[in-house]
């Protein structure tokens, strides 16, 4: 097994782990308060489980860039997927969840669909980004803040999905203005709008994730952010970047895609709003 493989199983581990610990510390500091507050959140950072999740984040990330130094782009995105494996399996033994037959095929579902997806992609297009498209990306980081604090709003109890959906774009907006950040010297970053999107979506897709967990299913959440995370960079690169599928891959990347949404729709319908007894949750 390569050192490039590793590493990526080691940003799946550690990721899908971070989330689990998140969670904890979330619902710790949302107890007495109103989920998705300003307290909830910044109480959040007050919990030590919380703290570490942030770390082993940071750390994943760290190993997914070895990973993409090593591996094409494609079958890192592959490894990375079983994240959600990961996180299910410790919402069950931490969180004490009991799982339906229909999540764990949700689970399935998403990890084959986006696997079946990153398998099928092809080289990465020549598109760098025209100027409208890197103020689009500052524009749906902000419209994405406003959708949500709506959902936070509007949504109550059952609000945990559509709040994993809002981080992953966030994150796959964060992706895509990576993407086209042209290069430039710190003077012209000042004016320059992806720059500025990198920033917003990363503290936006942070929040809502972080309220995700506060207020509902942890599996559905992640699920909803891993979809949303995947397709929507995936979207763009395609429409926007000159981005395609390998030759004759056109079906299975199609087949892939409604995998992945079919088992994010069954886990965002059947996830329970579990709430951690206070002994798990210690």
């Amino acid at each position: 097994m390569s050192f490039g493989l590793l590493s990526a199983l080691l940003a799946a581990l550690l990721t899908g782990s971070a989330t689990v610990l998140q969670a904890v510390g979330a619902r710790r500091a949302a107890a007495g308060r109103r989920p998705g507050g300003a307290a909830a959140l910044a109480g959040a950072f007050r919990q030590w489980p919380f703290l570490v999740g942030v770390g082993m984040d940071m750390l994943g990330f760290g190993a997914e860039l070895i990973a993409l130094e090593r591996l094409p782009l494609y079958e890192v995105e592959a490894v990375l997927a079983s994240a959600l494996a990961v996180t299910a399996v410790g919402s069950a033994r931490v969180l004490r969840v009991r799982l339906r037959r229909s999540e764990w095929a949700g689970v399935a579902a998403v990890c084959v669909g986006l696997c079946v997806l990153a398998l099928t992609a092809g080289r990465d297009g020549p598109g760098r980004g025209s100027p409208a498209l890197r103020l689009g990306v500052l524009l749906a980081s902000v419209l994405l803040i406003g959708v949500g604090w709506l959902v936070v709003r509007f949504a109550g109890g059952r609000s945990a999905p559509f709040l994993g959906l809002v981080a992953g774009l966030q994150f796959g907006v964060v992706g895509v203005a990576v993407r086209v950040l042209p290069d430039a010297r710190p003077p012209d970053l000042l004016v320059e709008p992806s720059a500025y999107a990198i920033a917003l979506a990363g503290l936006g897709g942070f929040s809502a994730l972080t309220w995700a967990m506060q207020t509902g299913s942890v599996t559905a959440a992640t699920a909803a952010m891993v979809l949303g995370e995947t397709l929507g960079p995936a979207v763009i690169g395609v429409l926007l970047l000159g981005d395609h599928t390998r030759h004759d891959a056109m079906p299975l990347a199609v087949a892939g895609f409604l995998a992945a949404v079919a088992g994010a729709l069954t886990l965002a319908r059947f996830g329970d709003a579990e709430q951690p007894s206070p002994a798990s949750a210690r």
